[in-house]
């Protein structure tokens, strides 16, 4: 009892076991258990009726015994009704297939299993019944009637094969079918009869492919006639979205092959014309292709024209809004020999209707010179005018002028009605152009023609009107003071540079002023040269226009006069302190004295000339650190050195110590 309670109570020990088996060495040692499975059951040899009857019983009975566990088992009803038939007995196997008919009669495998019983004892009456109940009860098999027609043909009974094809027909069976009917009828040389089925296949598939056979057919034949036909019936039959590349390609290669290259290359180029281009690569393909075979200079040249055409059509296609895609475009297309008017301006109004997407001056840029060119294409090549105006009138109004607008715009449709006789409309067009949107070039354009009619008067009132738009505008003052010193108007021209400089601001004063002064010298003033130089220097004291008016007096009074403005140029400079200015007009003095061939006034002014010495300063940046120390020159000037008496004990410091050094060097 108490050994019976030490064994319950103990606790089971669950340390790993000593020998440990894996689930891959169970599943090895049960595969390697198993059977043999090349296993052939030892042959049976019968040798009397009764043992044979004991057999048939016995298989029979397996049948059974098995179709009763699984009646859906197809394979087992195909394997009894083997067996049966392997017994010859026909009977029973006939038995055999029906009742699996019974279970399931839309198994293909087991009608055409019931039929090639039938068909390889040749029971032949049987094997139709089989195949009529077949394809009645499924004619979408093609199958069956495949096997249906062979029978009849391969025992001679042409007729009901025709039978056959066309209760098959009826149904509307693929393209694969009705080949197969035309084969046949030409196997029994019927192509007559291949014709009328040809005609039933068109008519109830009509499609490229079904006319494609059929002109092939008749060019088999040798009826070179019925097959154009057949191609020409094509192309009014079909409808025009199922006009393919495939169809023009045959057709065309159709054509060749019948040595009408005329005929060819219609059909090819209608198929480029009619196929959209992503298409008709291939049909584009084919057609460089007999060009370069068959035709002549002028076929290659439209080849080229069309392959490029072709391409600028994909670019365009994949980026509308790349207007140099258009332009090379357009340029071929003017380019043509023979011009088609009505092609190109459809490529134009294509292009047009491209219109950029914001109001930003940088994208309108290349597509206004699009209507450019389309208004020079219309007045020049096309000799119309009036459409070439309606061309401009139409991009006037697309354009936004509220935002921006192209001077150039204006300016070409008013130069058209120049070159039209309408000199009103041009200077409404001009008018108009200056009231809603002015700028620059539409003031210069519009006096420029007005000048090149001789109408003065409407110049100055244009002037006026760019000057009161634009005072602040130099080269509009100096353009119209020039015209009228032009005119011999002195007393206008000084007038209106006396309000020109007279402008609070200018953009380009300077420009204004050596422009007055220029004139005054060309007419001899040289008073009101003064007058004009000394009323600059009231305004600015920089370094040029000294130099420019000493230069004048060099020429006007000689070298006494200049010397004046150049000492009052010195003086200015020295008392502010500028000594890079100063050094700048002292050389323009020396200069001028060696010109002139004076010898004591250049010795005067080279002992006014400054020393130039390098030093260095400490740089700070913008935080006020030491950014370090940086060279640079200054100007030492004569009077200088006499009110710094350092800088000459320096400089003799320097010398000494240069000295001292030279000294050591001689005695080493």
């Amino acid at each position: 009892m108490a050994s019976g309670d030490r064994g319950q109570g103990a606790v089971k020990s669950k340390q790993p076991a000593p020998m440990q088996v894996t689930a891959e060495q169970i599943l090895r040692e049960a595969h390697e258990r198993q059977e043999d499975e090349a296993y052939i059951a030892p042959k049976q040899k019968i040798t009397d009726p009764e043992e044979l009857a004991v057999y048939r019983m016995r298989e029979r009975k397996h049948f059974e015994d098995r179709l009763r566990m699984s009646r859906n088992a197809m394979g087992t009803w195909l394997k009894y009704g083997s067996f049966e038939e392997a017994q010859r007995d026909f009977e029973r196997a006939r038995s055999v297939y029906e009742r699996a008919l019974d279970v399931d009669h839309r198994n293909t495998t087991l009608w055409l299993k019931y039929a090639e019983m039938e068909m390889r004892n040749r029971h032949i009456n049987a094997a139709r019944n089989v195949w009529d109940r077949a394809v009645t009860l499924m004619p979408r098999i093609e199958q069956f009637w495949f096997k249906y027609v062979y029978m009849e043909e391969m025992v001679g009974n042409l007729s009901g094969a025709r039978i056959i094809f066309d209760r098959w027909m009826d149904w509307e069976p693929d393209d694969h079918a009705w080949t197969s009917y035309v084969r046949f009828e030409m196997r029994v040389n019927q192509p007559a009869r291949a014709r009328e089925v040809f005609e039933r296949y068109v008519q109830c598939h009509n499609h490229p492919k079904a006319w494609s056979k059929w002109a092939k057919f008749e060019e088999k034949q040798g009826e070179t006639e019925a097959a154009r036909e057949v191609f020409e019936r094509s192309l009014q039959e079909l409808e025009e979205r199922d006009h393919t590349q495939e169809l023009f390609l045959t057709f065309g290669q159709f054509e060749e092959r019948a040595k009408e290259s005329d005929r060819a290359r219609v059909i090819y180029k209608f198929g480029l014309d009619t196929l959209p281009r992503s298409q008709a690569q291939e049909l584009y393909k084919k057609y460089v292709q007999f060009e370069k075979q068959h035709g002549d200079r002028k076929g290659i040249d439209d080849v080229i024209s069309s392959k490029k055409r072709f391409q600028y059509e994909e670019q365009v296609r994949k980026d509308p809004y790349m207007y140099d895609s258009w332009f090379d475009y357009l340029k071929l297309e003017e380019t043509q020999a023979t011009l088609d008017m009505s092609h190109t301006r459809d490529v134009y109004e294509r292009a047009l209707a491209n219109v950029p997407p914001a109001a930003d001056k940088r994208l309108w840029r290349r597509y206004i010179y699009l209507w450019l060119r389309y208004a020079v294409f219309e007045e020049l090549r096309v000799g119309d005018a009036g459409r070439a105006r309606q061309v401009l009138a139409e991009c006037r109004r697309v354009v936004p002028h509220t935002e921006f607008t192209f001077a150039k715009l204006w300016v070409h449709a008013a130069h058209l009605e120049v070159r039209a006789g309408d000199l009103p409309a041009a200077r409404k067009l001009l008018g108009q152009a200056i009231g809603r949107c002015p700028k620059d070039k539409l003031f210069k354009s519009y006096i420029q023609l007005e000048l090149q009619l001789g109408e003065v008067e409407r110049c100055r009132a244009i002037y006026g009107k760019y000057l009161q738009w634009s005072p602040a505008n130099a080269s509009a003052w100096i353009s119209f003071a020039e015209l009228e010193a032009s005119l011999g108007e002195l007393e206008r021209c000084r007038a209106i540079y006396d309000l020109a400089i007279s402008q609070a601001s200018l953009d380009m004063p300077e420009q204004l002023w050596k422009s007055y002064i220029d004139f005054e010298i060309e007419q001899r003033e040289f008073d009101r040269t003064r007058a004009l130089y000394d009323a600059l220097l009231e305004r600015t004291k920089h370094v040029k226009v000294w130099v420019s008016f000493a230069k004048f007096e060099v020429d006007a009074a000689g070298l006494e006069g200049a010397g004046k403005v150049y000492e009052q140029a010195e003086r200015h400079f020295a008392d502010t302190g500028q000594k890079e200015e100063r050094s700048m007009v002292l050389e323009a003095w020396l200069d001028a004295c060696t010109v002139a061939g004076d010898d004591a006034r250049e010795a005067e002014v080279q002992a006014k000339m400054p020393k130039r010495v390098k030093k260095r300063r400490l740089m700070q940046s913008d935080d006020g650190d030491d950014a370090g120390w940086e060279e640079y020159f200054d100007y030492i000037f004569p009077d200088e050195e006499k009110k710094a008496p350092n800088l000459k004990i320096l400089e003799m410091a320097a010398k000494w110590k240069a000295k001292k050094q030279k000294t050591g060097d001689d005695d080493e």
